[in-house]
């Protein structure tokens, strides 16, 4: 049965734009999967929270997909892309060219030594909410059991996020509009 699957996606080296484009386009080729939605792009300045990103602004958005695939077998598959996209396993915390996070896994609620779902500091994070809103606003966290609209005005957070404009035109493909709940 496929789950409803929310993936952050973040980069802050080289050509932020073509390593989010082609990670996109990675996704959408996933078996067992298809993307259904993916929210604008925004900047946003790292957040220095015992990660050392560097100083480059991270451009950053999330995709909806519909899967059947497992969180463990997904977790695999996003490593792999982001190791085929340049990302340094030796410092994950530092800059990358690319970082896939699983947000949501339908309302599952995962407690493993690498894999953590709801992504365990997702509420708290400006970058995360405000693509997500756009996906599903009323999307409610298993854990918190408040909305994504409620995360977001909760938000103290200071970060700064902005729209990326002009929005790129993607070379991988068509970028799917964002998505209507299908009970909405």
């Amino acid at each position: 049965m496929k789950e409803t699957v929310y993936i952050g996606f973040g980069s802050n080296v080289g050509d932020r734009v073509d390593f989010c484009d082609r990670a996109i386009t990675l996704l959408s080729l996933l078996p067992h999967s298809q993307v259904t939605g993916v929210s604008l792009l925004y900047e946003a300045e790292p957040v220095l929270d015992g990660a050392q990103p560097g100083d480059g602004w991270f451009l950053n958005g999330a995709v909806q997909l519909e899967t059947d695939l497992t969180p463990r077998s997904l977790l695999t598959v996003l490593r792999e892309i982001e190791r085929s996209l340049g990302r340094d396993d030796e410092n994950r915390s530092g800059p990358r060219t690319i970082d896939l996070d699983i947000l949501f896994y339908g309302d599952r609620v995962i407690q493993e030594t690498d894999l953590v779902v709801p992504h365990p500091r997702l509420h708290q994070r400006r970058f995360v909410l405000i693509p997500m809103s756009e996906l599903d606003p009323l999307f409610v966290h298993p854990t918190l059991q408040r909305t994504i609209n409620q995360l977001l005005a909760e938000l103290a957070q200071p970060s700064e996020v902005r729209l990326l404009f002009p929005q790129p035109s993607t070379r991988y493909g068509s970028r799917p509009a964002c998505s209507q709940r299908a009970d909405s």
